[in-house]
C-alpha cells in the first residue's frame, strides 16, 4: 500500500466525516488500523448508518485530508458493501479478515503481511510492538465459534390441471309398457215373464209376426300420444377436497466434531 497524506496521530482521524472518491459523504471514521509496529495507518472502519452495529472497512491508501474530513479513494457504494466489523469489538484484525479485505478491494498483498495487522490507535495512546501483532500469532483473541448450518424443507403447493369434465345430451329410445283399463260391451240375453206390469206392452203388437232387433256394441281401444316435458336440470359443479400427501426429500446438515486435548475421544455437537 502507498502512504497516506496524514499529519499527526492516526487517532486524530477518528470521528471525522469520510467522503468517497466522488465527493459523496459515506459516514464517519471509526477505528484506524496499522500494520505491525508501524504507526502508518493502513485501514479504517467507517460508520455508514446512524444506529448500525457494523462498520465497513476501507483502505487508507490514496486517502487524503479534506477540510475537517477524510476523502478515500473509493466510492460510497463500494465502501458500504465492503467487509465489516462489529463497532463494539476492540480487537485486532486477524489474517483472514485482512485477506478478505484485500480480495474485495482487489489489492495486491503478500501472505506474511496478513499476519501483522492490529487494531488502530486511540488519541494520545502509546502502543508497544506486541499491541500490533496479529491475534492469530498469540492466543487467537477472536471468537473461535463455528456456525453450523442445515437445510430445511420449505414445502408449498401449486395448482395444476388434472382433467376436465363436460355435459353431453343425447337421445335414448327405450320400450315402455303400461297397463290401461279398457271397457267393451257384450250381448246378454235377458228373459222376463209376462206380468201385470209388462202385459200391455206384450199384447200391443200383432198376434203372430216376424221381426228382428239389432243392438250396437261398443268397446274402448288404447290411444297412445306422446308429449315432451322437462324433468330436471343438470349442471357441473366443483368442490375442493383436501387430502394429506407425504413429501419425501433429502436434506443435508453440518455436524461439528471437537478434538479436545484432555479427552481421547471426539465430542460430537
Amino acid at each position: 500500500m502507498s502512504s497516506t497524506n496524514f499529519a499527526g496521530s492516526p487517532g486524530d482521524l477518528r470521528g471525522r466525516d469520510v467522503y468517497g472518491a466522488d465527493g459523496e459523504k459515506i459516514g464517519t471514521l471509526g477505528q484506524v488500523y496499522s500494520s505491525g509496529p508501524s504507526t502508518e495507518p493502513t485501514w479504517a472502519s467507517v460508520k455508514t448508518g446512524l444506529f448500525g452495529l457494523k462498520e465497513s472497512m476501507v483502505p487508507l491508501s490514496g486517502a487524503s485530508v479534506r477540510g475537517d474530513g477524510l476523502q478515500v479513494a473509493f466510492d460510497k457504494a463500494t465502501v458500504k458493501d465492503a467487509p465489516n466489523i462489529d463497532n463494539d469489538v476492540d480487537e485486532p484484525l486477524d489474517a483472514e479478515q485482512v485477506r478478505e479485505l484485500y480480495r474485495y478491494y482487489d489489492l495486491g498483498w503478500e501472505e506474511q503481511d496478513t499476519n501483522r495487522y492490529a487494531q488502530g490507535y486511540t488519541a494520545g495512546a502509546e502502543h508497544s510492538r506486541d499491541a500490533y501483532e496479529s491475534t492469530d500469532r498469540t492466543t487467537g483473541g477472536h471468537d473461535a465459534a463455528m456456525t453450523r448450518s442445515e437445510e430445511r424443507l420449505n414445502v408449498d403447493t401449486r395448482a395444476e390441471r388434472t382433467g376436465s369434465a363436460r355435459l353431453h345430451k343425447y337421445v335414448v329410445t327405450e320400450n315402455v309398457q303400461t297397463t290401461v283399463p279398457v271397457q267393451r260391451e257384450e250381448v246378454r240375453l235377458e228373459r222376463e215373464p209376462i206380468t201385470d206390469t209388462n202385459r200391455d206392452a206384450a199384447l200391443a203388437g200383432p198376434d203372430l209376426t216376424e221381426s228382428e232387433h239389432e243392438v250396437t256394441l261398443h268397446a274402448e281401444r288404447p290411444v297412445v300420444d306422446k308429449e315432451t316435458v322437462p324433468v330436471e336440470r343438470v349442471r357441473l359443479g366443483k368442490q375442493t377436497v383436501t387430502d394429506d400427501e407425504t413429501v419425501t426429500e433429502n436434506v443435508s446438515r453440518e455436524q461439528i466434531e471437537a478434538d479436545l486435548p484432555d479427552e481421547e475421544r471426539r465430542r460430537l455437537t
